[in-house]
């Protein structure tokens, strides 16, 4: 399509549609000022999901109008941050430490930094990444048979790039990570981590081939035989396609990706917990689907769905329950229970601060609450200084 950003690619395609810029706006349940201000210039981005009501009333893809990605880039302070994790993944000098390090203290170190993550801990993650990598490297080099190992450590350090917005760094090392593990529980969570990257970029059709193409390699032959571990990687593969489908307005393809991870979840048994074997920790069960089915039902513009689904999901403290509740917070606000919203953004904020200040999504959903307040709470207030909300 004509036009070099999103603007512009809006415009084409609302004119070609015949609308007006109020007409899209009524149509599509996005506010007109924020479609002036994108087919002007004076907003250069949006967030996917408001990219994709906008496809959705002009009867296109979403691919169609998001060329690099609707996800904003890292912060410079966060691409300083993340520096000495960047440069410990290049640099191949052979370090002269005291002592040399053993698998068992790669294995403990590991531990510790995935506790650390789970926990939004970031800016101690980023003190012991950097000598995680090394020793993990080293370790490797004294003992081949310890590439396991290696490779569980690279496949957590993508990941933990991917949520601060670290893609091409976070895309390269999943691609070196995929072409030599022949684990499948590892392969299955690189490819689902990269399809994350993708998403977060706003390449979806990428995201959604790379995600079907690789459940279908991964697929086990027969569920009632296969491994948890099996089970949930390919369960997370099908998630990430339907997530990419729902966002490019493939509602059918979603639906079907959503009823085949819901087969594996259902193969593993009743509940969620964490599989052993999962390189990130990841926990899966029937509460995972019902997420992402809330998630589904947040694109397509749903909150009483979102609501009802929310209500039977049991806690707990990972990042994609943390995502989830997000959801949570926005359809509360859209349905006009801005006292829950408010009290939803900040249980997060007491359970984890530093990743919430992350949150583009949980802005624009406080953002909006303070527009309709003519005062505001003391947890309002602090919520808009963790959040950065703009004056």
């Amino acid at each position: 399509m004509a036009g070099t950003n999103l603007g512009e690619r809006i415009q084409r395609a609302r004119k070609l549609a015949g609308l007006t810029q109020r007409e899209l706006a009524a149509l599509s349940g996005v506010s007109f000022s924020l479609i002036s201000k994108l087919e002007q210039g004076e907003r250069q981005d949006a967030r996917l999901e408001t990219v994709r009501k906008i496809a959705a009333a002009l009867h296109v893809s979403t691919t169609r109008l998001v060329a690099s990605g609707p996800e904003n880039g890292p912060t410079e302070e966060t691409t300083d941050r993340w520096l000495p994790v960047r440069r410990a993944l290049v640099t191949d000098d052979a370090p002269d430490l005291p002592e040399e390090p053993t698998p068992e203290g790669v294995r403990q170190a590991l531990d510790g930094a995935l506790t650390l993550n789970s926990h939004a801990r970031y800016t101690e993650l980023t003190e012991v990444l950097p000598a995680l990598i090394r020793d993990a490297r080293v370790v490797t080099d004294l003992d081949p048979a310890e590439r396991e190992l290696h490779t569980h450590v690279m496949l957590v350090v993508g990941s933990v790039l991917v949520q601060h917005r670290q893609f091409d760094t976070a895309e390269q090392l999943l691609d070196q990570t995929l072409g030599y593990t022949e684990s499948t529980p590892q392969r299955a969570t690189a490819v689902s981590t990269w399809c994350w990257s993708l998403l977060r970029r706003g390449r979806l059709a990428e995201a959604r081939e790379k995600a079907v193409y690789w459940a279908d390699e991964l697929e086990p032959r027969r569920l009632t035989r296969a491994s948890p571990a099996d089970l949930a990687g390919w369960g997370w593969l099908l998630l990430r396609a339907a997530a990419a489908a729902s966002r490019d307005n493939r509602d059918g393809e979603a639906r079907t990706a959503l009823r085949y991870a819901k087969a594996a979840a259902t193969a593993i048994g009743t509940g969620e917990r964490r599989v052993k074997g999962d390189p990130l920790r990841k926990v899966f069960g029937s509460p995972t689907i019902a997420r992402k089915q809330a998630e589904h039902a947040t694109i397509t513009d749903r909150p009483d769905q979102v609501l009802a689904l929310a209500a039977s999901i049991p806690s707990n403290s990972t990042n994609d329950h943390r995502r989830h509740l997000l959801d949570v917070a926005h359809a509360q606000e859209r349905m006009r229970q801005h006292t829950e919203a408010v009290e939803t953004l900040w249980k997060l904020q007491q359970e984890a601060p530093e990743w919430l200040a992350q949150q583009r999504y949980a802005k624009e959903t406080l953002d909006r609450l303070v527009r309709k307040r003519r005062t505001l709470t003391p947890e309002m207030r602090a919520l808009a200084r963790v959040v950065q909300l703009p004056l």
